[in-house]
């Protein structure tokens, strides 16, 4: 079953669902990010993503 869009994951986690994923705040920015990978800090920082768009 897929994690449902909205969904969030913080820097370090492992990815629950292939999608695009954006930086909750500012600045953001978007990524695609595979399920089963770590979430990556953004700038250097530990963030939360949400998860936008299905991959």
């Amino acid at each position: 079953m897929k994690a449902p869009i909205g969904t969030t994951a913080r820097t370090g986690q492992t990815c629950p669902e292939s999608g695009v994923w954006k930086v909750v705040g500012s600045p953001s920015t978007t990524a695609p990010i595979a399920k089963g990978n770590r979430m990556p800090p953004y700038s250097g920082n530990a963030v939360t993503w949400k998860l936008i768009a299905y991959a």
